[in-house]
């Protein structure tokens, strides 16, 4: 399931954000690439560990946290650290798969990769190419949002991004492991509980129909997740 999350990042947010990271420290993105991604990789990133990429990284935790949609689509148990890249003029990263184990250099702190998540930085229209683009089955997605926009994707899907070739594209990256693993499941339960939203905000939280629906979703939520 690919979802997405308008508005993580009202417009003052990104405006802060940015300013945060511009003035930050640039390195090679390949910082904290596995081996295959070093391969295909190129773009610059905000130095890992960094007092700016602590700061902005906050920001983000902070805005998935408030947000009701991703934490449906989601069910996060453990989030990676927000990281931040930008790709410049030629500037791309092609085909390839996300660790599927990803450990905080320096700590024990690690989690399985379930979900790979993308916040965008900088509006579409400021750059050109630049776009994410996701391998299923049923082919090719390809996603270039506003700024504060979020995408949600499996984490095991090949993608890459397109090479940039005019601005700059700027964006906030990260991973988290998810309370419940399969994605199947978590997609029947991310639909339950938009339709019991839907039916409770029409009928009110005591209807019986509403009572029911929620009994059900906790009681799949608790037969498949591992909190």
């Amino acid at each position: 399931m690919m979802l997405k999350i308008p508005a993580i990042f009202t417009p003052d947010e990104v405006r802060e954000c940015r300013a945060i990271i511009d003035a930050g420290s640039w390195v090679d993105g390949n910082e904290t690439s596995g081996h295959q991604s070093r391969l295909a990789k190129r773009n610059e990133q905000l130095a890992q560990g960094s007092e700016a990429a602590h700061r902005a990284g906050q920001m983000v935790l902070a805005a998935i946290g408030r947000s009701p949609l991703f934490v449906s689509g989601a069910l996060p148990l453990k989030v990676f650290p927000p990281l931040f890249n930008r790709y410049g003029e030629g500037q791309t990263f092609d085909t390839h798969v996300d660790n599927a184990i990803r450990q905080l250099r320096g700590s024990d702190f690690r989690i399985r990769s379930d979900l790979s998540c993308t916040l965008f930085l900088e509006e579409p229209d400021a750059y050109d190419g630049g776009e994410l683009v996701v391998q299923d089955l049923f082919g090719e997605h390809r996603v270039k949002l506003a700024a504060g926009d979020m995408v949600l994707y499996p984490a095991s899907s090949l993608h890459h991004v397109t090479p940039v070739t005019r601005g700059v594209r700027t964006a906030s990256f990260f991973w988290l492991q998810s309370m419940v693993r399969e994605h199947g499941q978590r997609e029947q339960l991310f639909r339950l509980d938009g339709v019991t939203q839907m039916l409770s905000a029409e009928k009110g939280g005591s209807d019986a129909a509403v009572i029911e629906l929620t009994n059900l979703y906790h009681n799949l939520l608790r037969m498949w997740a591992d909190a």
